[in-house]
């Protein structure tokens, strides 16, 4: 079972950025996908973002798009989130996790994870 590891978290103002990462100890080729969710307080995890192991394809929430990016670096087995213009709603713990369903749309389900990493805490605010 592969183990994850978040990191980048942190204190940011509105507009400001941050790059989280998530670090892979073992393959994870035996996923579908590595994908970031988040979760506020009081509120129910979400998914943020998603890439397929397979073909690289990339699936974002739609309160994210175009600010967030996700990339991957199999050399040093680590996927990021690059997070751009942060606002406040977007503070929360983000948590990446190995598995997803064999659709696009299902990679970012939480549904379809079940290997997570231990979290690391976003807050915007100024």
């Amino acid at each position: 079972q592969v183990q994850l590891v978040e990191s980048g978290g942190g204190l940011v103002q509105p507009g400001g950025s941050l790059r989280l990462s998530c670090a892979a100890s073992g393959s994870t080729k035996a996923y579908n996908a590595i994908g970031w969710f988040r979760q506020a307080p009081g509120k129910e995890r979400e998914g943020v973002s998603s890439i397929s192991n397979t073909d690289g394809r990339t699936n974002y929430a739609d309160s994210v798009k175009g600010r967030f990016t996700i990339s991957r670096d199999n050399a040093k087995n680590t996927v990021y989130l690059q997070m751009n213009n942060l606002k406040p709603e977007d503070t929360g713990v983000y948590y990446c996790a190995a598995g997803g369903g064999p659709t696009i749309a299902s990679m970012i389900n939480d549904n379809w994870y079940a290997n997570w990493g231990q979290g690391t805490q976003v807050t915007v605010s100024s």
